[in-house]
């Protein structure tokens, strides 16, 4: 597995600082991203865990039980809630010609960094040993997506969808598999397509024009 950044405890100033539930968990959490992209999820123990980050191992499994459920956590932090964050909401509102152009600008220019390629060649390259893992990628980040998205097309029936849901499996999908053959299978050197090409031809597609 290759590294992407060394793995070293939280200074005594940051666990200090992580005094109340809240900022516990997410020093536990900065502390997990480490050792699970270093490591990989089968070399990740809950004792690496709590000597990066700074705090007890009884700590972290009070915030998070076990380490599946650590590793739950760390993706709908870098996923779900960074794209909560960029949206402004939990949920999907506005103009479908201007909803979808956010939603799409904030999966792949907002959320998408090098820890989430990261995190997401982790979850390719231990799927076959660990399907419960990828299973759990999906139903964190894919299902929420898409669930979300058709929600939205349900309450925008003018947009003539005969199958909302299939509609928003489609539209979900290519954003994730533009990240995985741009950012993991090298397409940026070999087959490049821009954010902004890609975004502007999926509302083509819908016909939802500027």
């Amino acid at each position: 597995m290759p590294k992407t950044r060394s793995s070293k405890p939280a200074s005594p100033s940051t666990v200090a600082e992580a005094d109340n539930p809240s900022q516990k968990r997410e020093a536990i959490l900065e502390g997990a991203i480490q050792v699970f992209l270093n490591a990989g999820y089968a070399g990740t123990s809950m004792d690496k865990v709590a000597a990066t980050a700074g705090v007890s191992k009884q700590t972290i499994y009070s915030h998070f039980q076990d380490k599946e459920g650590l590793f739950t956590a760390l993706m709908e932090r870098m996923t779900i809630r960074r794209f909560q964050i960029a949206l402004g909401s939990d949920s999907l509102q506005g103009e479908p010609k201007v909803l979808l152009r956010q939603f799409a600008d904030a999966f792949l220019n907002k959320i998408v960094d090098q820890q989430y390629v990261a995190l997401l060649r982790l979850m390719i390259a231990e799927s076959e040993r660990f399907p419960e893992l990828a299973k759990l990628y999906s139903r964190t980040v894919i299902q929420k997506g898409r669930q979300l998205m058709s929600d939205y097309f349900h309450h925008h029936p003018e947009l003539g969808f005969r199958d909302p849901e299939a509609v928003a499996h489609i539209f979900i999908g290519s954003l994730v598999s533009y990240v995985i053959a741009q950012e993991i299978f090298y397409g940026k050197e070999t087959t490049p397509l821009s954010r902004d090409r890609l975004i502007e031809s999926l509302l083509d597609l819908l016909v939802i024009k500027p």
